[in-house]
């Protein structure tokens, strides 16, 4: 059902999202809205990845405020790192030596508070795609938010000095009532859905964007299920197997044949390995080959620590 709204607002700054009085909103079908009921302090732990992690520091140190991560499958070892609000509208390309590789630069985006990436299917199948969440809203006053989406560049022959220009397709959404904060993007490879979980304090919304999400108009999410997650900062999915974390925890679930995300993380999920070895632990992410998964902290408030790469190999 499409709905024209008008409001009389100014039009925002940036990459927020302008909701005009011509601006047409795609409003989706309103759904049940489930309810997870477990105790996270009840859970069984995930014995599939080793309990401490290989810890490899970055090459490049002025990575400062990491707040996403995401793995190439194109390109094996090749991973796509970015640092939120305030900072470059850039996408490192690192890999799992830390190496650097040089750097992607989205052509006419500000980076507002990008807060997590994706990599996966896109609308093109014989492609594979990258997606920049500017979700991030500290205090919950911005109209929309966005999704930046390109496809996979070529990335034969980098080097550390490598600068590659893209122009990213926006996709813009708004909550079906205020605004929020978020961190977390996940991508339904099975379904190219979006998924967004809000971070708040020992609750967080799901809320979703079925494919094909609109480049036309701004959509509105909807909300889908909430879940006893305390301020989480990140999150991936993979075909079968879901993963989130804050800074002081992980949680995975392994996703049953034909299970929908939202019915897989309303089962209790398990206790993940994490080391605490990061103090703001921001992004974590399933290894393109499956053998286990990566995190990764911001550091500029803490003197003297490495911006790192930390991974859980898959026993």
């Amino acid at each position: 059902m499409l709905l024209l709204l008008c409001v009389g607002c100014n039009k925002a700054k940036d990459n927020t999202v302008d909701i005009k009085d011509t601006t047409t909103l795609v409003i989706n079908p309103t759904v049940p809205l489930s309810k997870a009921n477990y105790d996270l302090s009840l859970l069984e732990t995930c014995v599939l990845f080793n309990e401490t992690p290989v810890v490899t520091n970055f090459q490049q140190q002025n990575y400062l405020e990491l707040s996403g991560l995401a793995p190439s499958r194109n390109y094996p070892g090749i991973l796509f790192v970015h640092e939120d609000s305030g900072n470059g509208n850039e996408v490192y390309i690192t890999n799992t030596k830390g190496e650097d590789f040089g750097k992607i630069i989205l052509d006419g985006v500000y980076n507002r508070d990008w807060e997590d990436i994706k990599y996966g299917p896109g609308p093109d199948n014989s492609k594979k795609y990258i997606y920049v969440a500017e979700i991030g809203d500290n205090d919950s006053a911005y109209p929309g938010i966005s999704i930046f989406r390109f496809p996979e560049p070529d990335l034969i022959g980098l080097s550390s000095k490598t600068i590659l220009y893209v122009t990213p397709e926006k996709l813009q959404f708004v909550y079906p009532k205020g605004s929020f904060n978020a961190e977390t993007l996940l991508l339904d490879p099975a379904t190219k859905d979006f998924y967004i979980l809000t971070k708040q304090v020992a609750q967080s919304t799901l809320y979703v964007a079925r494919y094909p999400q609109s480049t036309t108009s701004v959509t509105t999410l909807t909300p889908v299920g909430t879940f006893p997650f305390d301020m989480l900062t990140s999150g991936d999915i993979s075909l079968d197997e879901i993963i989130l974390r804050n800074t002081g925890q992980i949680w995975y679930w392994k996703r049953l044949l034909g299970e929908t995300i939202v019915t897989t993380m309303l089962r209790k999920p398990q206790d993940a390995p994490y080391a605490r070895n990061e103090r703001q632990g921001e992004a974590i992410c399933f290894s393109g080959d499956g053998l286990g998964y990566y995190t990764t902290s911001e550091v500029k408030k803490f003197l003297g620590d490495k911006a790192a790469l930390s991974f859980y190999k898959r026993k």
